[in-house]
């Protein structure tokens, strides 16, 4: 397993989401109307022209697919962006169902919140550290098939970094959805593990993630994101982290992303509900609550400070 430090010296930089790409950008926000935004196809791009093309069809007439020109516009704003100005497509997923979306289901929020969170399972399900539920499994491969065909029928980019939560539910679902995508049949799948996309943290059993021993012997083949505990600092007991507290972490993650992974445009990012509600935040994004098992772009700007 390799292994990456913090070089970054403290965040030095400004994120924020690029609106006028994508149908997640315009979709419904908050969870008071029960919306929950689903994988679209093609990823919900939006059919346009793009300011490069301006005064030339070349695009148009080579039969180029929205996402081919979508591309190459993104490569003419990093080529042509000022001296600290960067561009970054994620593909930010939301892990599939767990067990403990499960028992919530069953008993409701109020009942989850007052008892159920705080325990370990309830005698014949487990929800610490939640694992998929085969519900969760499938949709995560159904994401792999997605890949698949977004990549050879539509051009889809694949992503060219893969960052997870330490979280089981996401380690699993970055493995079903990616694995033959971005690696050979006959490779492991390469993936760096990063403790800033831990779900909100505190109090939930369900967010309260497995030893780092553990997750380096279930999953060798991946790159740890410095620093990770050996027990799970972030999850207290008696406390839950606040939504602008994993904001904080979050920015943190982004400075390092655009410091340390310069040459990836094209990135995906397994994580949670609260936190990538966080994440939106942190970019000025809209509220858009994710279903399980969802996969949504967001265009981010990063500014130098």
């Amino acid at each position: 397993m390799d292994h990456q430090r913090d070089t970054s010296g403290g965040r030095s930089r400004r994120f924020t989401y690029v609106p006028g790409f994508f149908e997640h950008d315009r979709q419904p926000t908050g969870p008071d109307k029960g919306f929950r935004a689903n994988t679209l196809p093609g990823l919900g791009i939006l059919d346009r022209h793009y300011d490069s093309e301006i005064g030339s069809s070349d695009n148009l007439q080579t039969g180029q697919t929205q996402w081919q020109r979508f591309m190459g516009y993104l490569q003419h704003l990093n080529q042509t962006a000022p001296s600290g100005t960067s561009y970054k497509l994620l593909y930010i997923i939301r892990h599939g169902e767990g067990e403990h979306n499960v028992k919530e289901h069953e008993v409701g929020r109020h009942e989850w919140e007052a008892k159920w969170a705080h325990l370990e399972g309830d005698g014949s399900r487990t929800w610490a550290d939640a694992a998929l539920t085969p519900k969760g499994e499938q949709q995560a491969k159904e994401l792999n098939s997605f890949w698949r065909n977004s990549i050879s029928e539509l051009h889809v980019p694949a992503p060219q970094s893969i960052y997870s939560s330490p979280l089981r539910r996401c380690l699993q679902t970055t493995h079903l959805s990616f694995n033959h995508i971005t690696n050979g049949p006959a490779s492991p799948l390469r993936f760096t593990i990063s403790e800033s996309l831990h779900e909100i943290s505190g109090k939930h059993t369900c967010d309260r993630r497995r030893s780092r021993s553990t997750i380096v012997s279930e999953w060798p083949d991946a790159t740890i994101l410095e620093p990770l505990t050996e027990n799970d600092e972030l999850w207290h007991p008696d406390r839950r982290e606040t939504l602008e507290e994993a904001q904080a972490r979050i920015e943190v993650f982004l400075d390092r992303l655009f410091e340390n992974d310069p040459e990836a445009t094209y990135l995906a990012l397994a994580m949670h509900s609260g936190a990538i509600r966080a994440l939106h935040a942190a970019l000025g994004h809209p509220d858009v609550w994710v279903a399980a098992g969802a996969l949504v772009p967001v265009l981010v700007k990063c500014e130098q400070m």
